[in-house]
């Protein structure tokens, strides 16, 4: 997801997308932990999904 992307969200869909990287997230440690991911960069780029969503929330609530 581009950050051009992020900035259109509202708050909640912020907040939504967030919570679903995560659940994203974590489902694929398991699975990598388990047996080896097709792409394990994969991981890496939720991940930097998930801080992304993170700054852009925390910088709306900044301005607030």
């Amino acid at each position: 997801m581009k950050m051009s992307e992020i900035k259109e969200l509202s708050v909640e869909e912020i907040k939504d997308r967030i919570k679903e990287e995560k659940a994203n997230y974590a489902k694929l440690k398991f699975s990598h932990s388990v047996s080896a991911v097709e792409n394990p960069m994969q991981i890496r780029s939720v991940r930097k999904t998930i801080a992304q969503l993170n700054t852009e929330l925390k910088q709306r609530e900044l301005q607030a």
